[in-house]
């Protein structure tokens, strides 16, 4: 029988948090993902992993307080769900969501979103695994999708507003980015450290309050990329990549 772990104050500062296991270089990421986490218990904030050296987990909480520009009432927000390597083909997935419907369910949920894509993007869900399980597109921009599962007969989410424009006034690069993924600090500081060598203007703007993740003007679930005043990717960047994206 598999084994899960949900994280809490007493135990997370001596759990791993799946990714970016044992990897120097995004230690910083990870201490600012755990006081993330930290900071997001009291509002429901669940991540359950499997207690095993891996990227299993599934992490999730009240839309009402989740990072997302996505409103709602009383359903829980599904911000990650990864069973990576081999783990993969052995029903780990199916026992993190399971799981986290009768989580949601007991705690009186109406029911449970998501953000996947019509094409597979990085960093979304797998779009036909939730839909097995009976979630449905409720709302779209562009290629992006929300899904909800209800439990029970309700007014569904939606995405805000500001969220469906997808352009700033900005014609600069500029990525938006919150400390809900692990890799993303690494990543600024070394895209900062590029843009300076070769004099090129990077904008970070980071999402690091409520207010400021439901006002985003675009999809969002950790990063986004804005390129002359349009949105063009959630995919986290590094230098090479940057420069592929540019070239």
């Amino acid at each position: 029988m598999n084994k899960y772990i949900n994280l809490n104050l007493e135990n997370i500062d001596d759990e791993h948090i799946c990714c970016a296991i044992g990897d120097p270089k995004h230690q910083k990421g990870v201490d600012c993902k755990k006081e993330w986490i930290k900071s997001k218990l009291k509002d429901g904030h669940v991540f359950r992993k499997l207690n095993a050296r891996g990227k299993i987990f599934i992490e999730y909480e009240p839309i009402e307080t989740a990072w997302v520009p996505i409103s709602g009432k009383n359903y829980n927000y599904i911000y990650c769900l990864w069973v990576a390597g081999s783990f993969k083909g052995k029903g780990i997935a199916k026992e993190l969501l399971e799981y986290a419907i009768n989580d949601s369910k007991e705690k009186g949920k109406s029911g449970m979103c998501t953000l996947v894509s019509k094409k597979k993007k990085p960093f979304l869900g797998e779009k036909k695994f939730f839909e097995h399980y009976g979630f449905k597109v409720v709302d779209n921009i562009g290629d992006y999708e929300l899904l909800a599962l209800q439990f029970e007969e309700s007014e569904t989410p939606k995405f805000n507003d500001n969220a469906r424009t997808m352009k700033i006034d900005n014609q600069d690069f500029t990525i938006y980015y919150s400390n809900e993924c692990p890799y993303v600090e690494y990543e600024v500081t070394e895209l900062s450290e590029y843009a300076k060598e070769n004099s090129i203007k990077i904008n970070f703007i980071k999402i690091d309050s409520l207010e400021k993740a439901k006002n985003a003007p675009c999809i969002f679930n950790n990063w986004a990329n804005f390129y002359k005043g349009e949105f063009i990717s959630n995919t986290i960047l590094n230098a090479n990549s940057f420069k592929k994206l540019i070239d």
